[in-house]
């Protein structure tokens, strides 16, 4: 009797240490003990490059960071993009809540949140879910990562935002 009290002791000495080093290990590396990411992830502001009619911004920069935005001058005016992973894939898109004029989205799980007023939008493939702006989804920029950077085609941006400002997507 005295062994099997012993035995289970140590058994939930050991279980114990095992799910602290676990939680340790997860807090450490920016996930949670199952693995995911932590979430609601702000977002965080970088600065790209711009050359010869393509924007380029640090894949690994958005890989780490996990929810960025960034800014491009184009000849109509200043147009707001954000690059975010989600379910393992890299996205851009336009980064504007045409309503109420936000520029910057928090990823939550699988929902791109707006910071004023709320509103979500899918992650995945930017159509509103809830909330006052949901018919103004967020459009979907091509890229191509070269050399560790992700590179967009400037008419490709500005055909994104100019489709978000408009209500559905084309």
């Amino acid at each position: 009797m005295k062994r099997n009290k012993i035995a289970l002791i140590i058994m939930g000495v050991l279980a114990v240490s095992a799910l602290a080093s676990t939680l340790v290990l997860a807090a450490c590396s920016g996930g949670t003990a199952s693995g995911e990411p932590k979430s609601p992830v702000a977002p965080t502001w970088i600065t790209p490059e711009v050359s010869a009619g393509t924007v380029s911004i640090p894949f690994d920069l958005v890989q780490s960071k996990r929810n960025t935005h960034f800014k491009v001058e184009t000849e109509k005016g200043t147009a707001y993009y954000m690059a975010y992973v989600y379910s393992g894939k890299t996205h851009v898109r336009a980064d504007v809540c045409v309503p109420c004029r936000s520029i910057s989205f928090t990823l939550d799980k699988n929902l791109l949140v707006c910071d004023s007023c709320g509103t979500t939008f899918n992650a995945s493939d930017g159509t509103g879910v809830a909330g006052a702006c949901v018919r103004y989804p967020k459009a979907a920029v091509p890229f191509e990562t070269v050399s560790g950077k992700m590179v967009m085609k400037q008419a490709d941006l500005l055909k994104a935002f100019e489709d978000t400002l408009q209500q559905g997507l084309p």
